[in-house]
């Protein structure tokens, strides 16, 4: 948004580069009633040119965005957000399934999502994707849904679903991971999504679409498996890929709660803001 004439997520559209205009995504967040989006674009340009500012940004992929934008002539740094490491970390499955009154033998599929609803997130894509799963993959298997709307158009899938409504408690969101056998993101846009971290460090396998930062955390035959952008039976096959092999499920969940210790603690994001501050203060 900082650099967009209006948008959060300007999805294909890169006229950001050159000063928006004839915005072809006036609905999207926030919409906007009448095309501004050149004066703003240049409002926000002339404030930047007279700012003496750092950007961080939280991803790879922002930060690449940042240094194509009309914040290119200021320092801009990568300093991912941390995650509690404490909380959000590997418990024991079956005692979570218990808790949670799910059942101890079936494969689960995680889903998540504040607004199931909201086409950013894919719900529709999970879905061809869950459609598209072979009988075998879905011999077993179930489906988890955590988020705060109606999920009844996921619940005609050929298999049994769960859904857990919207979920507050960081304790109980940390124990409906580490029952999961592997955690579903079909987003079309996210920065460096949170679900995906806590996942990671609860030992989570991830399936997604290679899209935006998904893969600074998504990373392929490492933390899970990334799909091409809105393929949805290519999806379909990594999920079928990691719910018919146990071993690699395992070897993923390992390095999950590996790199999130390794690179997302909320102790690393603080070094890193600190020895930016310190450099800062020094010249």
């Amino acid at each position: 948004w900082a650099f967009t004439g209006h948008c959060i997520y300007s999805n294909d559209c890169e006229r950001w580069k050159t000063g928006c205009g004839n915005c072809p995504y006036p609905d999207s967040y926030p919409a906007i009633r009448r095309d501004a989006t050149h004066w703003e674009h240049r409002l926000k340009q002339r404030a930047f040119e007279k700012s003496n500012i750092q950007v961080i940004a939280i991803s790879r992929w922002m930060e690449r965005l940042a240094k194509q934008s009309i914040l290119n002539h200021l320092p801009i740094h990568h300093i991912p957000n941390g995650i509690d490491l404490d909380l959000f970390r590997p418990l024991d499955r079956s005692h979570c399934r218990a808790v949670l009154k799910l059942p101890h033998d079936a494969r689960l599929i995680l889903f998540a999502a504040a607004d199931l609803h909201d086409p950013r997130k894919g719900g529709d894509l999970l879905e061809k994707a869950l459609k598209a799963l072979p009988d075998a993959a879905k011999v077993n298997t179930e489906l988890l849904i955590m988020g705060g709307s109606d999920s009844s158009e996921l619940e005609d899938l050929g298999m049994p679903v769960h859904s857990l409504g919207y979920i507050q408690d960081d304790l109980l969101k940390a124990q409906i991971y580490s029952a999961a056998d592997v955690f579903a993101f079909p987003t079309r846009a996210d920065n460096l999504p949170l679900v995906l971290q806590e996942s990671m460090a609860c030992g989570t396998p991830m399936v997604s679409f290679d899209i935006g930062g998904v893969s600074d955390l998504v990373r392929h035959a490492t933390t899970g498996l990334l799909a091409q952008a809105e393929d949805a039976e290519e999806f379909a096959r990594h999920l079928a890929t990691l719910l018919g092999d146990e071993k690699q499920r395992m070897e993923l969940s390992s390095s999950c709660r590996e790199i999130a210790e390794q690179e997302y603690s909320l102790s690393l994001q603080a070094t890193r803001y600190l020895d930016l501050a310190s450099s800062l203060i020094a010249s």
